[in-house]
């Protein structure tokens, strides 16, 4: 059991063990020697499950205001952006890659590289393309058996 007595000399509230009672201890406010009084049923804390609610604070009476809108609230916390790989699962449409690469766009000495990445990035449309990006690669060339540098481009879009 705990006993909670004040100060004869500054009012400063104060709390010990029951085992403490008629010893001479110094306030730790105004530094004046006192004798911690004999536990009566006024001044014995009862335990309970919170130690907050027999403090001094939860004495004291507080008159809050909650705030009240007109209007809805704006978030404070926006939440992030859905990882592409769940964003895919959960559309109609998955997401693909399509790589056009240059030395497969020839026709008889024709470079037809543009018009084909042309075509396809029509066919998919704008809308669904969600990146382009270039690349370079080595491939072997039939004729000569030589490794070749070439480039081409890698599609990423909704379809």
């Amino acid at each position: 059991m705990d006993i909670i007595f004040n100060c004869p000399h500054c009012d400063l509230e104060m709390e010990t063990d029951a085992s403490g009672a008629g010893m001479e201890i110094k306030c730790p406010n105004c530094g004046e020697m006192i004798t911690v009084p004999q536990p009566t049923p006024e001044t014995i804390v009862k335990p309970t499950a919170n130690p907050i609610a027999s403090s001094a604070a939860a004495k004291e009476e507080k008159h809050y205001k909650v705030p009240t809108r007109e209007v809805p609230a704006e978030a404070l916390i926006k939440k992030p952006n859905r990882p592409l790989e769940f964003a895919a699962k959960e559309s109609d449409k998955k997401i693909r890659i399509k790589t056009i690469r240059h030395h497969e766009c020839y026709e008889v000495g024709k470079d037809n590289f543009d018009e084909v990445v042309t075509q396809f990035l029509q066919n998919v449309s704008q809308e669904n393309i969600i990146a382009i990006q270039t690349i370079n690669y080595t491939h072997i060339d039939i004729g000569t058996q030589k490794l070749l540098t070439d480039f081409g481009v890698m599609i990423v879009f909704r379809g």
